[in-house]
């Protein structure tokens, strides 16, 4: 079993997300947004080269290795009928082979306000995308989120179906904040233990945040692990059970969402509710492994 984390959650610096790394006594990060000192803050795959150059130098000092690229290709900021365009997707596989990493998140692109989800464009773009990081035997991961995909299981299926080679990376908490399209208006929000059911054995990969809908703010409240309605125990439980032994990643959003700039806090909060979230999951994930030991007989 592999632990890692999205390490902007942890801070903005490479830094910092360095140092919860290896306080948390992990060896892999997720990477996704990074900030290097004279260089703005950006995605990975997005930043400057001499950037990227510091980014790498400094986890191969600290002995920590990229897991799996959180990037932006294809996400719910992307929109379907906008121009396609592959050079972050270019850039992502030359970066990704210079430190070794062999996982990379993608998604489908921004729902749209209108009943033309566009499925046939956004298949054809997938599956370019695809077959680059597949052809340079580098592995995309499709995440359940704000995009086609993540409109219900559903549609994960039918997207795995049109794009060969396509795993997917499972989040427990994105179904709790999405409408299930799949079912009839008005959409109910998404079950996230239905969801996993039918996605799983196409599973690579498990990113692990907890929430509850709050239907005054129509937005979800997080929390931390097993505490919200993400059903984390009960999936993390199963996966192991059938066998699962790839890597677990937090993405807490408890001090910080990435998808939401509203969303404000200080740099300690967001480094302490890291390390805590990081403990809870290893103590939930030790549990769940002991739960799970056949009986020993009694002599």
């Amino acid at each position: 079993m592999i632990f890692t984390g999205i390490g902007d959650e942890a801070g903005n610096t490479i830094d910092t997300q360095i140092r919860a790394t290896r306080e948390l006594g992990w060896r892999h990060i997720e990477a996704r947004n990074v900030e290097v000192p004279g260089f703005p803050k950006a995605n990975l795959h997005d930043i400057p080269d001499p950037a990227f150059e510091i980014v790498a130098e400094k986890l191969a000092a600290a002995g920590v290795e990229i897991y799996c690229f959180g990037s932006t290709i294809a996400n719910w900021g992307k929109k379907i009928d906008q121009p396609f365009d592959m050079a972050d997707v270019d850039r992502a596989v030359r970066r990704m082979s210079r430190v070794g990493t062999r996982f990379v998140r993608i998604m489908s692109y921004a729902v749209r306000d209108a009943e033309d989800q566009m499925a046939g464009e956004r298949f054809r773009r997938l599956r370019e995308i695809s077959k680059r990081f597949l052809d340079a035997g580098l592995q995309p991961l499709h995440e359940n989120c704000m995009n086609y995909g993540g409109m219900g299981w559903p549609f994960t299926l039918e997207l795995l179906e049109n794009v060969p080679g396509l795993k997917l990376v499972f989040d427990t908490a994105n179904p709790v904040f999405n409408a299930d399209r799949s079912k009839p208006k008005p959409w109910p929000q998404q079950d996230p233990w239905e969801f996993w059911t039918h996605v799983k054995e196409h599973v690579a990969h498990i990113h692990v945040k907890d929430a509850v809908w709050n239907s005054a703010k129509k937005d979800a409240d997080y929390t931390f692990p097993g505490e919200g309605d993400g059903a984390v125990r009960r999936i993390v439980q199963d996966a192991l059970a059938d066998g699962y032994d790839a890597a677990i990643s937090i993405e807490p959003h408890v001090a910080v969402v990435f998808h939401d700039a509203h969303v404000k806090t200080s740099d300690e909060l967001m480094y302490s509710s890291y390390i805590e979230y990081g403990k809870r999951l290893v103590k939930m994930v030790e549990e769940i492994k002991l739960e799970l030991e056949p009986a020993r007989p009694v002599s």
